[in-house]
């Protein structure tokens, strides 16, 4: 996977002033484009259109510096209009070109990045390989925006707002792995955008034939094969440690990858005010 993300950045080096198609380039490189773009952001800490953006706006700013029609130039890296491609400028330099062709800077150049797997054996990983047939996931669900550190906020508002005798209807409900009650995010942004928008439920596994109340939402998730990560500490610091983790030591040196669907947290058992608990971290996977 290193190798890989190393020819992607190598290849968008390349192709700065052209439309980028991820999904060919994924494929032509052995991969899929859910996984890249997954691994990129995890790795970068930027989303991969973020990173293209900057480097294109880094390039950019030495034609802006000459005497080019700015104009030509907006259409060179892919913008329809000077306006555009000033909006872009702006986004990444904190000025606009015409500020940049008069005073030379300020400018904000992005690094071309490069990814390097360093292994130390220091930290050994709590992990399975489950294959699991279809199943459902119900429960109650939201919209939330996705925070990559600490608490999410507006996760626990919606927890908070299920009565005791839902959570104990919930786990009523349960009858299959993952067991108990379960974290569920869907429909995350490839790119693992923070602020982006996904959909938490707050529910349980149930057998794919069991029928859903009325009054529930419920997640189809088909048969696969799912990476069944353990972990263990402060909550939910350790969690997204391990989450991390994944795409740092894992996923690089293992031969599975990310498939779409959604990511599961199972809570096995916690103290009581929730600041330590030991959680299963469950992430769709398929062979690399």
């Amino acid at each position: 996977m290193i190798a890989v993300l190393n020819r992607l950045v190598d290849f968008i080096e390349t192709h700065l002033s052209e439309e980028i198609d991820v999904t060919g380039l994924a494929s032509s490189l052995g991969t899929t484009e859910y996984h890249l773009r997954r691994m990129f952001s995890s790795l970068a800490g930027m989303p991969l259109s973020e990173y293209v953006r900057r480097r294109r706006m880094g390039v950019a700013a030495a034609d802006v510096v000459g005497n080019g029609d700015l104009l030509g130039i907006a259409v060179r890296y892919g913008y329809g209009s000077a306006e555009a491609f000033s909006r872009a400028f702006r986004s990444v330099h904190g000025v606009s070109p015409g500020d940049v062709r008069r005073n030379g800077g300020p400018l904000r150049i992005q690094p071309q990045l490069r990814f390097r797997l360093t292994v130390d054996g220091n930290n050994s990983m709590d992990t399975r390989i489950a294959e699991h047939p279809a199943f459902r996931l119900v429960g109650y669900s939201a919209r939330v925006p996705l925070i990559h550190h600490g608490v999410n906020p507006h996760i626990q508002a919606h927890i908070a707002s299920l009565s005791e005798a839902a959570h104990l209807r919930l786990k009523d409900l349960s009858n299959t792995e993952p067991a108990g009650l379960l974290q569920v995010s869907a429909d995350v942004d490839p790119d693992y955008t923070e602020g982006s928008e996904l959909t938490y439920l707050h529910g349980v596994a149930v057998g794919e034939t069991t029928p859903v109340p009325a009054d529930l939402d419920a997640i189809e998730v088909p048969a696969g094969t799912w990476a069944v990560f353990r972990t263990a500490g402060p909550y939910p610091a350790a969690l997204q440690s391990t989450w991390a983790a994944t795409a740092t030591d894992w996923f690089p040196s293992s031969l599975w990858r990310l498939r779409r669907g959604p990511s599961i947290v199972a809570i096995l058992d916690r103290a009581s005010d929730f600041s330590t608990a030991t959680c299963e971290l469950w992430l769709p996977v398929e062979r690399a």
